[in-house]
């Protein structure tokens, strides 16, 4: 009986520890330390993932920005310098091109196979005539075949007539063929000179707005000093490109004057032999 009541003591008191294990157990579950831990953790983890959905969401700055093609660069550049004062440079290098490719277009038109019209007037005068040297001459394209038909109708009025017809009519076919050169040279001198100008005012757009802030800071003098530059560089531009264009009518002109000299000097020779 005894040791029924010591077994029975013993399973009391471990039911009672073990339960109040198991109650301390659940406090230390219930603690708000742990629970604030528990809510931090939780938190930093929204955070992180929050954070991560951010930086996915936003663009890299690595990204390098969409390039501008030359067409939308000149665009910017033309209105930055001023559309005005911009627009003048820009009527002329117009007005020059017109006229450059209306003389190339001409002086190349003009160019003659003179070794071929010799031969074609020479058969003419031998077998038929002076008047069918004269159609030849008449049907063909270019100054050189201009000069011949002069020389050729004055044929009967001597040798010296002949000459002094050639000399007039040239110079009459030289200046149709500078026609124009002027005008160009004209807008070679004024763009840049405009471009100039646009400096000189953009410098003073500066030295204005120096004197109203009072500051000589680059903020302040940026605006005017590009203004002066981007008109300087249109200026020079557009003086390059006409020169190029000047200097080619210039030299298809010397070409063509040193045809016509030439061959004129041929057609007297055949013109002696065959009084």
């Amino acid at each position: 009986m005894k040791k029924l009541i010591a077994f029975l003591s013993v399973a009391v008191l471990l039911s009672i520890g073990l339960n109040k294990t198991v109650l301390a157990q659940v406090e230390e579950t219930n603690d708000p330390a742990q629970q604030e831990m528990v809510a931090e953790t939780n938190s930093d983890v929204v955070t992180a993932s929050s954070v991560a959905e951010e930086a996915t969401a936003m663009p890299l700055e690595d990204e390098q920005p969409e390039k501008q093609t030359f067409h939308q660069v000149l665009k910017e550049k033309f209105i930055e310098g001023g559309a005005g004062f911009m627009a003048i440079v820009l009527l002329c290098l117009i007005f020059g091109l017109a006229l450059s490719i209306e003389r190339i277009i001409y002086l190349n038109l003009s160019t003659t196979n003179t070794n071929k019209l010799l031969n074609k007037v020479e058969n003419a005068l031998e077998s038929e005539g002076v008047a069918a040297a004269k159609e030849v001459c008449k049907t063909t394209r270019g100054p050189v075949a201009g000069i011949f038909y002069q020389g050729l109708d004055k044929y009967d009025e001597g040798i010296d007539m002949v000459e002094k017809s050639i000399v007039a009519y040239g110079g009459v076919l030289t200046g149709r063929l500078e026609k124009g050169l002027s005008w160009i040279s004209l807008f070679i001198s004024l763009a840049p000179n405009l471009g100039f100008m646009g400096t000189v005012i953009g410098m003073i757009a500066a030295f204005d707005n120096i004197a109203v802030v009072g500051d000589i800071s680059p903020a302040v003098v940026a605006d005017g000093i590009k203004v002066a530059l981007l008109t300087t560089v249109f200026g020079l531009i557009t003086a390059v490109i006409l020169q190029i264009f000047y200097n080619y009518c210039v030299a298809k002109i010397d070409g063509l004057v040193n045809d016509m000299e030439d061959s004129t000097i041929s057609l007297i020779d055949m013109l002696s032999k065959n009084k």
